[in-house]
This record gives C-alpha cells, sequence and structure tokens, in this order.
C-alpha cells in the first residue's frame, strides 16, 4: 500500500462530482463537521460507555467517550505526520498532511453504531438469533445475513450507518471522504470470517460498498475471488484504534476512582505505575510545587501524564513499523507493540477492570436490566417484521421512522430494518419502547 492512494478525498455516493469541488475547507473537516451536527452523533449523549448514565457523579457515556478519542486521535495523526513527512519529504504538500483531520474524525464516528446498553445490547441481538426465538428464522434468510446478524457488531453497523441509502435519503449516506470510512474499519472482512473473537467490519448488505473504497484506496485483498471478502486494514485504523483503546481503558480508572469503585491508593499506583522512579517524582513533585491536594485534581493530572506517554509510545511503534503496517503484515494493535514498561502497566489496568470495575454492582445492573429490555424490544418487533400482517405487528410497525424500510417485501430486509430501529435508540428511548410495550408505562397516566 502506499500514502498516495490510500489518503483520498473522494467522497463515497458523490464521484462524479469530484473533479468539481473547489472549497476553502479541507474535505475531511467537512466530514467531522457533517458528524457533529447529525442526529446519530447527538443520540451517543445517551449511550452508555461502561458504567450508568450519571445521576449526581458523571461519567463518561459514548459521547464524551467519543469526543476524547477524536482529540486524542488528532494528536497521534498530527504527531505520525510530521514524523514521516520528515522521514518522506515527498509527502510534504499532500493530502497526508491531514491524517490528524482523518484519525480526528474516525474517532468521532467509531461508536456511532452501537446499541442502547454497550455490550449487553449487542449480545442481546445476537443471542436472539443464536439462542432465542430467532432462531427458527435460520433456514429463511441467506447463510451471509445469517452469520450478520448471529455476530451482530457495532462496528459494521458504524460502516452501515455511514453509507447506506435509507429510505428518502441520498445515495452514499453520509457522503463521507473514502479515507475517513475506511480508517473506522477496525476488522475489515466480512462476518463469515469473524471467527471465536465475533467481530467483523460490514454487514452483506454494504460488503460491494466496502470493496469499491478499499480497491480505490489500495488496501491489499486477502481474500480470493470466490471467498468472503477480506483486506488488509487501513494504516490510519491503528491510531484511531490506539486512541480508543488509551480512551477507555485510562478514563475508566479515572471514572472508577470518582465512583469509589477503586480507591485512590489503587488509582494512584496503577498510574505512576506507567512511569520508572524518576518519572513518578516529577509527577510528585510536580503536584506538590503547583499545591494540589485534592485528590481527583491528583487522579487527573497523573491520568493526563499516562495519556501523554501512552500517545507518545503509539507513535513511536507506528513510525518504527511504518513497512510492516504499509505491507499488511503488522499484527495486533499499536499498544500490544509498545515499549515493555508502558505495556506491562498498560496491561495491570486492563486485568484490575476485567477483575474489579467490568464485574462491578453498578455495571452489572445495567447490563442485566439492559439486556432484558433489549431482549424484549428484539422479539417483539422481529416478530412484527416476520408476521406484518397481524394487527399488532402494525401497531409496532407504525411506530417506525419513515427511512426504515420495515414494509419491503424481503424478510431479509425487514430484519435489518429492526436492527436499524433499534441500534439507533437511545438507553432512555429504548426503556419508554420497552415499558410501552410491557404496558409499563401509558401516556395518560
Amino acid at each position: 500500500m502506499n500514502w498516495t492512494q490510500l489518503i483520498s478525498n473522494k467522497r463515497f455516493g458523490q464521484e462524479e462530482r469530484h473533479a468539481l469541488r473547489h472549497d476553502d475547507r479541507s474535505e475531511f473537516k467537512r466530514d467531522g463537521d457533517r458528524l457533529i451536527y447529525s442526529a446519530p452523533f447527538r443520540r451517543l449523549q445517551n449511550k452508555t460507555q461502561v458504567f450508568p448514565l450519571p445521576g449526581s457523579i458523571f461519567v463518561h457515556n459514548r459521547l464524551t467517550h467519543s469526543l476524547e478519542v477524536s482529540s486524542l486521535g488528532k494528536s497521534l495523526g498530527d504527531d505520525v505526520a510530521r514524523r514521516l513527512t520528515d522521514k518522506h519529504p515527498e509527502l510534504r504538500g499532500t493530502l497526508f498532511e491531514e491524517i490528524g483531520t482523518i484519525v480526528q474524525t474516525a474517532g468521532l464516528a467509531h461508536d456511532m453504531g452501537n446499541p442502547p446498553f454497550g455490550h449487553s445490547g449487542e449480545k442481546a441481538i445476537q443471542t436472539y438469533f443464536t439462542e432465542g426465538p430467532g432462531s427458527t428464522l435460520r433456514s429463511e434468510v441467506s447463510d451471509a445475513i445469517w452469520q450478520d446478524i448471529t455476530h451482530f457488531e457495532g462496528n459494521a453497523n458504524a460502516f452501515r450507518l455511514l453509507v447506506h441509502q435509507f429510505v428518502g435519503r441520498r445515495a452514499g449516506g453520509y457522503v463521507m471522504t473514502y479515507s475517513t470510512l475506511a480508517s473506522i474499519v477496525k476488522y475489515p472482512f466480512s462476518s463469515q470470517h469473524a471467527g471465536a473473537h465475533g467481530k467483523f467490519g460490514f454487514f452483506e448488505s454494504e460488503a460491494s460498498s466496502f470493496q469499491r473504497i478499499a480497491d480505490e484506496l489500495g488496501l491489499i485483498c486477502l481474500s480470493a475471488p470466490d471467498e468472503p471478502l477480506r483486506y488488509a486494514r487501513h494504516p490510519l485504523v491503528y491510531l484511531m484504534e490506539a486512541a480508543d483503546d488509551i480512551c477507555y481503558e485510562i478514563m475508566d480508572i479515572e471514572d472508577s476512582h470518582k465512583l469509589k469503585i477503586l480507591s485512590f491508593e489503587e488509582t494512584r499506583n496503577l498510574l505512576l505505575g506507567f512511569f520508572d522512579a524518576e518519572g513518578q517524582a516529577n509527577i510528585l513533585r510536580r503536584l506538590d510545587d503547583e499545591g494540589v491536594t485534592d485528590r481527583n485534581e491528583q487522579v487527573v493530572y497523573m491520568r493526563a501524564c499516562v495519556v501523554g506517554a501512552l500517545e507518545r509510545a503509539c507513535v513511536n511503534t507506528f513510525v518504527n513499523h511504518e513497512d510492516e503496517i504499509l505491507q499488511g503484515t503488522f499484527t495486533g494493535s499499536l499498544i500490544k507493540h509498545i515499549d515493555t514498561p508502558l505495556r506491562e502497566a498498560y496491561q495491570r489496568c486492563v486485568e484490575l477492570s476485567r477483575a474489579k470495575i467490568y464485574r462491578s454492582k453498578p455495571v452489572l445492573d445495567v447490563e442485566l436490566s439492559g439486556y432484558k429490555i433489549m431482549e424484549t424490544l428484539m422479539e417483539t418487533l422481529i416478530s412484527a417484521a416476520v408476521h406484518p400482517e397481524k394487527f399488532h405487528s402494525q401497531q409496532l410497525i407504525s411506530r417506525f421512522s419513515s427511512q426504515y424500510d420495515i414494509n419491503s417485501p424481503h424478510l431479509e430486509t425487514r430484519i435489518m430494518a429492526v436492527l436499524d430501529y433499534i441500534s439507533g435508540m437511545t438507553d432512555i428511548y429504548a426503556l419508554d419502547i420497552y415499558q410501552k410495550i410491557e404496558g409499563i408505562a401509558l401516556p395518560i397516566v
């Protein structure tokens, strides 16, 4: 792969207008503006990240997480651009210098396809088809669609949201640039390659769209002509992924301290553990010199130091492994290849998070409630899609926005319309619909 081809501001769905564009704004900046002003992006403010949506203590939701990933992605991309233009002077004055803006926008978009209630929402959709009433639909849909819905994935759904032509909407979806779209696809293969980890990058309905983007950008195709699609990653995916990895892991530590799931001493030791003795002494001296005695503020400063250290390490790893990344032979994430002390400190955070944070009562309560809400929505709305002729089905179908093709004559299309509708819900809206379906809440009461 080569940078000149990989960085393209051609817009998906408006390729014929590419040569006519003359605007002072960067096309990649336009991508970001388009997302920020969109309804699906706004809805992220009411979608669970890890912890319950805030009461008196404000923790991260999908929106604040996405903004932080976007900000860190800009730093990663800008620093890589500066280092690589020194290494490759021929890239100066080209679109390559805008990779920071591309990664910034990818950070905004990367979670837009996630359903309500975090990973429990994804799991509820999957298990409806593998363990629930939806298992009877196996013979009614194609193998490819069955793999899609039984592995339902927020990453693949984000790509669909951005490129799919919904009813009454323009071709090309959000009409994003090719490079921005490719930069959000962490798993550039179909669900038939998902395997045990269950991750994939695009649904069958968007496979040809991804293929068009990938071939235009020169992504390395790893599948044979008669096999389900599989490509090497776009290099900028590694930077977006690194921003995501750093933000969710380190910010979850900070949130856990605010919620008193972790003690100050545990949090302090985890964060200072990213630095050698001299680095730790410098951090503590800075806090003392500036008179910072508030423990929450101390955690904020230590967290900022950790994020900065991990950002620099990931930039170094990307630059040092540039050839492998461009050849499509680099394996794993950037975090897995940073220097040992930082990598081990990060792994300690991962292990503690699994043992103490993600199994904590507030998180489990959201997962349990969210799973039940999503399970009920799936059972009721998929049943309506399968039997649209029934009276109650028609009542339910009338609630769908006109953009969802729930009245299609094709069952597979109607099933995807239900998944589009449910995955686009906020936590509160999903709860509201659940209560109305169950007869728990009435507008007149």
